[in-house]
């Protein structure tokens, strides 16, 4: 085989991305909470940019008796007047200094209300282990029950295949392992460590003081006909009435199905809208949130500093980068906010009909749609969204709840997927509970009375989407 060298050239497009659109994509997508942190991190970083204080009064006009310029400084009086065109920009023209303690005393305030991260189950029992007396072996017993149990509570494989992965001289016996469980089922949740939900349940059935036969056989006997709400089917084999086993059932209710429920990681989260919609004399205002970000502008200090520097010097390349930086940085920050803010307008331009009557009003919008009136790419509407939230008439909700799917009506107009759900929920909701309407039957009363096609299956996946069991399980006997 030969091997030849030869040259060939040929033309293609790329899109290459500069540092500057790389940074500005990424606080694009960031959100209102996750900003306030970037913009933290950039104030550490680069010294030459501040934060504003809101509270100082505005700087006298500086002398006019400034030395006279020389050649060598030409290039600097250049950069300070890069400087100060940022400042008018991004700044309010206000005195710059430390920020004011009010400013402090609210960003203390923040941290101190700030809610602790939580503890996870193991983390949680270990530390109630503390108040319990155990001697060294039952407490590293314990210790290893706690770390062998799921987020719901639940012992993880067999309890006599511990007794090998405690890990103790001699190995722990069966017995040892059952009654140090039992003494944690007493302190803390008489199911902790059951290896099954049956199990659960009757641990927690053992514990009370008055228990039926019918509650123990439903458990044990009709757990699964129980959660497919087959009564009927139990009733036969009980040889009980529909009404005795709903009073049996209603009595379970209060039986925890994760005894481990109280502990965990899970907490609710802080959202904090980046949109903020208002209806001022009969019509609707688009705002950002702006009272949270914090507020920059070059340091005057800095500025001055660079006044004084020669050029060429290391003082005067070190400034000339980070300046550079912080007009990155404020031109990143400053377009985030443009760019949202006109996306967010035409959101709720198209949207008009929810701020009036709500989520069943919703129409079908793509995000190709308010690409091509703001002008640009479907990409860039889709970071700019991300993570963010409009506080709107009717509540808080995420800005890609707005961007939904359709389907034309019989009519001729066109009705979203959440307001299909919407009217899928009332129908539900009217329903006669002891002949709930089955997903076939709901697709029929949504063609006759909402003009919307759809077909069945589309109909089941809706209904779970809402989290709305089947028929069967909604009947009521």
């Amino acid at each position: 085989m030969r091997l030849n060298l030869n040259q060939s050239a040929r033309m293609d497009q790329r899109l290459i991305q500069s540092p500057q659109m790389i940074q500005a994509m990424k606080i694009l997508q960031l959100s209102g909470l996750e900003l306030e942190g970037r913009i933290e991190q950039e104030l550490v970083e680069n010294p030459l940019l501040e934060l504003v204080d809101p509270t100082a009064p505005e700087e006298d006009a500086e002398s006019a008796n400034e030395p006279e310029e020389t050649p060598d400084q030409r290039e600097l009086d250049e950069l300070i007047e890069q400087m100060e065109r940022i400042d008018r920009d991004f700044g309010d023209g206000g005195a710059v200094g430390s920020q004011s303690e009010d400013a402090e005393d609210r960003r203390q305030a923040a941290l101190q209300n700030a809610p602790d991260v939580p503890k996870s189950l193991p983390e949680a029992l270990t530390e109630e282990l503390a108040m319990f007396d155990f001697g060294d072996r039952d407490r590293a017993i314990a210790e290893h029950l706690i770390w062998s149990f799921d987020e719901r509570g639940f012992l993880l494989g067999e309890l006599e295949g511990h007794a090998e992965q405690a890990g103790l001289e001699p190995a722990a016996s069966p017995e040892e392992l059952s009654h140090v469980l039992s003494e944690l089922r007493a302190q803390i949740h008489p199911a902790l460590g059951a290896e099954s939900l049956k199990e659960s349940l009757l641990l927690q059935l053992d514990s009370q003081e008055e228990q039926s036969p019918l509650q123990r056989a439903l458990i044990s006997d009709h757990l699964q006909d129980l959660e497919a709400n087959r009564l009927p089917r139990i009733a036969k084999a009980t040889g009980r009435s529909i009404e005795e086993i709903q009073e049996a059932v209603e009595s379970l209710r209060h039986l925890d199905a994760s005894p481990a429920s109280e502990y965990g990681e899970s907490r609710a989260a802080v959202i904090i809208p980046d949109v903020i919609v208002e209806e001022v004399e009969g019509e609707y205002v688009v705002r950002l949130e702006r009272e949270r970000q914090p507020r920059l502008r070059i340091s005057k200090g800095y500025r001055d500093m660079l006044r004084r520097a020669r050029k060429g010097d290391a003082a005067e390349e070190w400034l000339k980068k980070r300046l550079d930086t912080a007009k990155w940085f404020l031109d990143a920050v400053a377009q985030r906010q443009s760019t949202l803010e006109r996306i967010a307008v035409i959101i709720f331009k198209e949207q008009r009909p929810f701020l009036e009557r709500g989520p069943s009003a919703l129409r079908p919008l793509r995000m190709q749609e308010v690409a091509e009136q703001v002008e640009l790419h479907i990409s860039t509407i889709s970071r700019a969204v991300s993570g963010k939230y409009a506080q709107t008439p009717r509540g808080i909700y995420p800005l890609r709840y707005f961007f939904v799917s359709g389907t034309s009506r019989d009519t001729g107009g066109e009705a979203s997927q959440v307001s299909i759900q919407e009217r899928l929920k009332r129908l539900i909701e009217a329903e006669d509970p002891k002949k709930p309407l089955s997903d076939e039957h709901l697709a029929k009363l949504l063609a006759e009375r909402e003009d919307i096609s759809i077909a069945r299956r589309t109909v089941t996946k809706y209904r779970k989407m809402l989290a709305i069991p089947s028929s069967s399980k909604r009947r009521q006997f």
